[in-house]
């Protein structure tokens, strides 16, 4: 993950190269912590569920209406 060429997600989690598809899981981390991989995979779930709801917002999805 990251802004580097060779990264398979860019910071919003989105696959590069693939319209419309993100990785939301800790498989996106380059390197795995030496704690709890629990809460990073927690941590990565709710800042990806964020990111796909701003994204819908500004699309203004579904059909005008903005996200609950």
């Amino acid at each position: 993950m990251g802004p580097e060429a060779d990264a398979v997600v860019d910071p919003e989690l989105r696959v590069r190269g693939v319209s419309g598809l993100r990785v939301v899981d800790a498989s996106i981390m380059p390197t795995l912590v030496s704690g709890n991989t629990n809460a990073a995979a927690i941590l990565i779930g709710e800042k990806g569920a964020d990111l796909i709801l701003q994204s819908a917002e500004r699309a203004n999805w579904p059909a005008g209406q903005a996200a609950a």
